[in-house]
């Protein structure tokens, strides 16, 4: 699933007219560059959610060659992450599912990220695997950090208010949809998922080891085309 259905306002003036995921970096759209990825791994189909200028949107998807694309429309109302992936749960089917956010930018390291990943996923012991790097590789982006990991790869904590965490997610995961239960009407967080994935020892993270670049505002644009541009 990608997640494209944000009203991107940190991106104005670029998204006044257009959402967030039509906006350029290198020439080519940020959903264009998720959509490659996932066609590189193998994926054949994609559960993509729309909300904020979502006709010009879907217009864009129905050129997408290679890959199924099925439409979540949350038009009415926008539904956050966790609720969008709870009004997507009949779409989603009974396996594990990645799940990717479209407004970040990232290059793979010696190994396909999402392949990577996939080779990483244990059902037996996860509910959620999050692709993370570590905080000082996180390019263009000004948070503090996200996650504690352990030695194995256990998320064992997440920041807490007023302080830091070495490790960012970087909106790239697996998740069962099994753990889609229970939850709240209208929007929320799918951090109410992770939680509970966390309590019970079943959130894992692996560390990235390609480049990332958090493409949230119009200067992240120039910074992420100069760093790849100089390799």
């Amino acid at each position: 699933m990608v997640m494209a259905a944000g009203l991107g306002t940190r991106m104005l003036p670029l998204t006044a007219a257009r959402p967030k995921p039509l906006v350029e970096v290198a020439g080519k759209t940020l959903i264009d560059h998720t959509l490659e990825h996932l066609r590189k791994a193998g994926v054949r189909r994609a559960v993509v959610n729309v909300h904020y200028l979502a006709d010009m949107l879907e217009a864009h998807l129905v050129r997408v060659h290679g890959l199924e694309i099925v439409v979540s429309d949350e038009r009415a109302e926008l539904l956050e992450t966790g609720g969008g992936l709870v009004h997507a749960r009949a779409l989603l089917g009974p396996e594990p599912v990645f799940v990717i956010n479209s407004d970040n930018y990232w290059t793979d390291g010696p190994v396909d990220a999402l392949t990577a990943l996939a080779a990483r996923w244990d059902p037996a012991t996860m509910d959620v695997l999050l692709l993370v790097v570590p905080l000082e590789r996180a390019n263009c982006h000004a948070g503090v950090g996200d996650f504690h990991l352990a030695p194995d790869g256990r998320i064992t904590g997440r920041r807490q208010p007023g302080e830091g965490a070495p490790f960012t997610f970087i909106g790239i995961q697996i998740l069962h949809p099994r753990i889609l239960v229970d939850a709240p009407a209208g929007p929320f967080s799918t951090m109410l998922f992770w939680e509970r994935a966390i309590a019970a020892g079943r959130a894992y993270a692996e560390v990235h080891d390609g480049l990332w670049f958090d493409v949230g505002t119009p200067a992240a644009i120039p910074q992420t085309e100069a760093i790849l541009a100089h390799g």
